[in-house]
């Protein structure tokens, strides 16, 4: 099965945290890491796989790698 769904990267927020605004939709990821060489996006994915307890590679970010608002697909 796959989900969609939105995530809003917010890069050095100085905590590492993913937050749910609209039930299964629309998440706000907090990351210490900053945005550059994929630092963000990397530590996203970790944080998205201990939140839905599935594999890292099970979680692909379809649209938005270098944007804020980010598409993600996660396979559950």
């Amino acid at each position: 099965m796959k989900m969609i769904i939105s995530v809003k990267a917010k890069p050095k927020s100085g905590r590492s945290e993913i937050v749910e605004i609209v039930k299964d939709k629309e998440y706000i990821a907090y990351l210490k890491a900053e945005a550059e060489n994929n630092n963000a996006n990397i530590e996203m994915i970790n944080l998205l796989s201990k939140y839905f307890n599935t594999p890292h590679f099970n979680i692909k970010v379809k649209r938005g790698k270098t944007s804020r608002n980010k598409v993600v697909e996660i396979k559950v």
